[in-house]
């Protein structure tokens, strides 16, 4: 399993609806009028988007909070990766990591630098001895599986060394909306003018739109011009260009969502920390690493899978090996039905 979300592959093995604890999407769903939005906006499907997705650059701008001249989009946040790599001599990663950025950068011919976390933190001395001009490191921020986001004076440490090293980083910011309001590193970085620097993030998860796929982010003027020289034509369609000028300015939606994941996350890390036979990593995003003390993810994954739940097998990351799985943090409703497996899984044989 190299991407959660696959419930089809197990339909067969569970009678009734499966609960998907695999993917990580808000499960509020998405914004209320959204579905209106589309309906109404069905005829735009007979004509081409505009391809320079003005009104919605403005619109990203806008929530951003950056320049529209600085605002990039691409089908899903993985076309913006792609489109990044492709302009790399190299590329970083730290492992364990979103398996697209190494297989983005093999596909584009790249070579591929592996450093792994330290602890789940990243080792600024291994990162020195490896950076180049012209590379790109990619850091997931919260990184995934991990939850993990880095501390802001960390993430100016090594901005710094990419500036100075004349490389380039890339932020990989999917999950940003899910975390707390420490900083928001789109401002954090203004002043930078987001030299040899991409910020990108996607409607995928916060939205609740997968498939929709839209992704978007800031970088710098240079950049969001290469970027855009070497993207295919109207790779964005018109019901997600319709949607990324609907989504942004719902205020309520997302001040709801913030406030909902951040008590459904204490009620998860509360209890799942009581159990025994796991070892619950902090998140600050919507979903959990865990560490199996004494079992594996094959049987654990069956187990779950014969109550009705889908959880994510994380030994296709890079770094982790059969003994660590993730689980999202859905609703209450849900979240304890998943807190009764995790405890009937305490006292199996």
């Amino acid at each position: 399993m190299e991407h959660g979300g696959d419930l089809i592959s197990y339909e067969k093995y569970y009678k009734g609806k499966l609960i998907d604890y695999s993917s990580n999407i808000n499960p509020l769903g998405p914004p209320r009028g959204l579905r209106n939005i589309l309906a109404n906006g069905f005829n735009n499907i007979q004509a081409y988007p505009d391809i320079k997705y003005r009104e919605l650059k403005a619109s990203i701008s806008n929530y951003l909070k950056c320049k529209v001249e600085n605002a990039v989009v691409g089908n899903g946040a993985v076309e913006l990766i792609d489109s990044f790599t492709l302009l790399a001599k190299r590329v970083i990663v730290f492992i364990p990591s979103f398996s697209e950025y190494e297989k983005r950068a093999t596909i584009n011919g790249k070579k591929v630098i592996r450093i792994p976390y330290r602890d789940f933190n990243v080792d600024m001395g291994a990162l020195e001895n490896a950076i180049q001009n012209g590379d790109l490191l990619i850091i997931g921020n919260p990184n995934n599986p991990t939850g993990r986001r880095i501390d802001k004076i960390e993430l100016l440490a090594i901005y710094n060394l990419i500036v100075s090293s004349k490389a380039y980083l890339l932020l990989d910011e999917a999950f940003f909306e899910f975390c707390p309001d420490s900083y928001d590193s789109i401002e954090l970085f203004k002043k930078f003018k987001y030299e040899n620097l991409g910020i990108i993030r996607a409607a995928t998860k916060f939205f609740a739109l997968p498939g929709i796929r839209l992704g978007y982010g800031c970088t710098s003027l240079t950049l969001a011009k290469k970027i855009s020289e070497i993207q295919l034509p109207w790779s964005v369609n018109s019901h997600a260009e319709l949607a990324g000028k609907y989504i942004f300015d719902n205020e309520k939606y997302i001040r709801e969502s913030k406030e909902y994941i951040n008590e459904e996350r204490k009620y998860l890390y509360k209890e799942l920390s009581k159990i025994s036979r796991i070892k619950l990593f902090y998140t600050e995003t919507n979903y959990f690493l865990i560490k199996l003390i004494d079992l594996n993810e094959e049987y654990v994954f069956d187990f779950f899978l014969k109550r009705g739940i889908v959880i994510r097998k994380c030994s296709s990351f890079i770094g982790l090996d059969n003994t660590y799985i993730r689980v999202a943090i859905k609703s209450r409703e849900d979240n304890k039905r998943l807190i009764g497996v995790f405890r009937e899984l305490e006292v199996a044989a």
